[in-house]
């Protein structure tokens, strides 16, 4: 793929990171599902519309745009080849022909100027090497008045999965999960970082507004324990340590995450940054 910045996020999300957020798109849909509606709320999407979806992974999110924008365009963008080749066999199962996908790095894909209404993205902008860069880019995509719904994790400590898994600190090294260094998924979770970086891209009416939601992380904890451990960077940990402590882990972590188990479900708490803003006129 030309054009990209950042040779190591392309790698984890084309190797086993990408590989396994398209395996297991449904549960990751799941996860993040709750924060659809404050999302979509925030630009109100209208038929005719032309919509960009950043970090769009397996095109939840740009298939509900296409649906809101029709007869408009929802075009989803992102660096993971596993997800997005998951999102165009999801669109044409659903016979959506006003969607698309590019494989690109939204901090410098040639996007046309001036062509889209709405740009947004769920938890896909955490992961740029350069969010200013980034950030001006997609302003140069929109129209004079084109309004973007970004959302951002926000504070570590208000996510129940990292909190389950700092039970485990002292038999893993599980510090990377909560690093504010970025790129990573905690990069933006300052919010005056981000509305700093959306004012000197060009953007105006800029706002962040913290939003929770909850998401279904498994039918049991058992079930909710191997997911967490078998992503990307949890599969990483447990190579670090021998089968015994791996077997520790997970049993702390299923008894952990038992608390949280109801009616058929492991549901637990995160919480985010939606920021909102609207492009300059001119």
């Amino acid at each position: 793929m030309r054009n990209i910045t950042d040779t190591a996020q392309a790698r984890a999300w084309n190797g086993y990171e990408g590989t396994h957020w398209a395996a297991h798109h449904d549960r990751w849909n799941a996860v993040n599902a709750g924060f659809d509606r404050p999302l979509f709320a925030a630009v109100s999407i209208r038929p005719g519309e032309n919509v960009l979806d950043i970090g769009c992974g397996a095109g939840a999110t740009t298939r509900l745009a296409a649906r809101a924008a029709a007869p408009g365009q929802a075009l989803g963008l992102d660096l993971s080849g596993p997800m997005l080749e998951r999102a165009r066999a999801l669109a044409a199962h659903e016979g959506l022909d006003n969607v698309s996908f590019t494989h690109g790095d939204a901090q410098v894909h040639p996007l046309p100027r001036a062509e889209f209404d709405v740009a947004i993205s769920r938890f896909g902008i955490m992961y740029f090497s350069d969010p200013a860069a980034a950030f001006r880019h997609i302003a140069s995509a929109l129209r004079p008045g084109g309004r973007i719904a970004l959302l951002s994790a926000a504070e570590p400590e208000g996510n129940d999965w990292l909190t389950a898994l700092g039970a485990l600190g002292d038999i893993l090294p599980i510090g990377d999960f909560a690093a504010t260094g970025g790129p990573g998924m905690f990069s933006l979770s300052d919010p005056d970082t981000s509305t700093t970086l959306l004012r000197a891209a060009g953007f105006r009416d800029v706002r962040a507004e913290h939003v929770r939601a909850s998401g279904v992380w498994g039918a049991t904890a058992g079930d909710a324990a191997d997911f967490l451990l078998d992503t990307g960077p949890g599969r990483h940990i447990l190579s670090t340590v021998d089968p015994a402590t791996r077997t520790r882990a997970r049993a702390r972590l299923t008894a952990r995450l038992q608390t949280h188990e109801s009616a058929g479900a492991v549901r637990l708490r995160s919480t985010g940054w939606l920021l909102t803003a609207t492009a300059h006129s001119s």
